[in-house]
């Protein structure tokens, strides 16, 4: 049974940082590129960030870029999101996802998804 847990999600200030994790069971994690996905109240879930398998290549929605940070450890079966300079309309649930192939900014092409971490920026 595949199963992925995300944690780190919480209140904070602007400006402030939060550093998620997701930790991985029951699938060949080492295998799968994974991605982060958010989504706030009212809103479609969006693309966040993904990794490569291997951790060489990652990519960004333009929303993070210079922000957050994306990072693996397949050693630890976990892959995990640096978030810096938090703004207020970071505030969503995040979500961590493996990636099956194609287009990597829809979530429909993303398997075996979290249960996701509430993560609230105030102003």
């Amino acid at each position: 049974q595949v199963q992925l847990v995300e944690s780190g999600g919480g209140l904070v200030q602007a400006g402030g940082s939060l550093r998620l994790s997701c930790a991985a069971s029951g699938l060949p994690f080492s295998s799968y590129a994974m991605g982060w996905f958010r989504q706030a109240p009212g809103k479609e879930r969006e693309f966040v960030a993904r990794i490569s398998w291997n951790g060489d290549n990652t990519y960004y929605a333009d929303f993070v870029k210079g922000r957050f940070t994306i990072s693996r450890d397949n050693a630890k079966n976990s892959v995990y999101l640096q978030m810096n300079s938090l703004k207020p309309e970071d505030t969503a649930v995040y979500y961590c996802a493996g990636h099956r192939g194609g287009n990597i900014y829809r979530p429909g092409n993303y398997d075996y998804w979290g249960q996701g971490t509430q993560v609230t920026v105030s102003s």
